[in-house]
């Protein structure tokens, strides 16, 4: 019988291999890391990251088992075939105008994944996201006529979306659910309990549109994990490396006032987020990044994989815990979004676009007004 996501998985993100988090882990370690079993049995890879190279290793890491026994869940979106990288900012999405016309959106979909499919050794993934779309990805119905092409013809069981990379997406992604929700079974956002806001945003209207919640970044950049101090030295390129400075110190400080909730429940402090995260309406599946640190005394990954394992599938925090953990890792307007914004100004980027007259009353009726809710506070 085939999966749906489970409460937990593992992401092809993880082992600083081809997202920069940590040290990377080699090849051999990396898939057995990645590899699914009884102690968590949904796994996630996009076909960008390492232009390939990430569905090749998890390829790898599946090879015997049992294609009933795992979820596997693939991204395609970023143009890794025809586009050129463009610096930090990665490889072109396919809507870029520069590539294609809509009339053929379809096509590329098709084609990248079935690519994707074959680096993994498998016929069909159980759920197939748009990855980090630009505006035309949350739009045009090119593209979901293309995704539903892909289900009808048994490449995926489920379709979804999974904006970013940054946070933000927050209107783009409601008005998508409007557009599209009854070919939309899954979303992926950020959050965490250090990380609230924007993410809590959409969930209203998930419930309403019937869609479910896969939430990423629930290790806040690894600070759950529980073996970051004071004064952490990240490794040039880490991507931790751009945060605001005394974000560790400001995070141990909110940490240590979630930990008797966490030792109440006998959680470890991952534990607690993951337990946060699934206490929300929608949200079906929690997906950390597991962060190998440096140095001779740093927890293995694996420890990090045992402690996700270890996270029940039913929730055990009370209404009133959630909310005692939401009070103290509030983050409301920390951050400029991405995506429909009230502060972006320009011509519309990849990530980033004006936020329309539409948009701005889509908000309205969600209880979201635009100028209070999505903009960063000031200093």
């Amino acid at each position: 019988m085939p999966l749906d996501p489970t409460h937990t998985a593992l992401g092809t993100w993880s082992g600083g291999h081809f997202m920069h988090y940590g040290e990377p882990l080699d090849d051999a370690r990396l898939a057995a890391l990645l590899r699914p079993g009884d102690d968590v049995r949904t796994v996630l890879t996009a076909d960008a990251y390492g232009a390939g190279e990430a569905d090749r290793v998890l390829g790898q890491a599946l090879t015997g088992l049992d294609r009933d026994a795992y979820c596997l869940i693939g991204a395609v979106g970023h143009d890794f075939y025809q586009g050129e990288r463009e610096g930090a900012r990665g490889f072109p999405r396919f809507t870029d105008p520069r590539l294609r016309t809509e009339a053929e959106y379809g096509a590329y979909l098709r084609t990248a994944t079935e690519a994707s499919l074959e680096r993994l050794g498998v016929e069909r993934l159980d759920l197939l996201l748009l990855h980090n779309p630009d505006r035309r990805g949350y739009t045009s119905p090119a593209v979901w006529e293309g995704l539903e092409a892909l289900r009808d013809a048994g490449l995926t069981r489920r379709l979804g979306i999974a904006p970013g990379p940054a946070n933000g997406f927050t209107l783009d992604l409601i008005e998508c659910f409007e557009r599209f929700g009854d070919l939309i079974d899954w979303t992926m956002i950020i959050l965490n309990p250090l990380e609230p806001w924007p993410g809590e945003l959409v969930l209203p209207a998930a419930e309403a549109h019937g869609v479910d919640l896969i939430t990423r970044v629930v290790d806040y950049g690894g600070l759950f994990h529980d073996d970051l101090a004071p004064g952490q030295a990240f490794a040039r390129g880490d991507h931790r490396s751009f945060r605001p400075g005394g974000w560790v110190e400001r995070g141990l400080e909110r940490l240590a006032r979630m930990r008797p909730i966490a030792e109440r429940h006998d959680l470890s402090m991952l534990g607690l987020a993951c337990q946060w995260d699934l206490a929300h309406a929608r949200v079906r599946c929690t997906v950390p990044t597991l962060i190998q640190e440096g140095g001779p005394d740093a927890k293995p990954v694996e420890a990090k994989r045992a402690e996700l394992a270890a996270v029940p599938a039913e929730v055990v925090l009370s209404k009133e815990e959630v909310a005692e953990i939401r009070s103290i890792g509030d983050n409301t307007g920390s951050m400029a979004l991405k995506g429909a914004a009230p502060e972006f100004e320009g011509p519309p980027a990849s990530d980033r676009w004006p936020l329309t007259a539409e948009l701005a009353e889509l908000g309205r009726r969600w209880g979201i007004d635009p100028e209070i809710d999505l903009r960063r506070a000031a200093a």
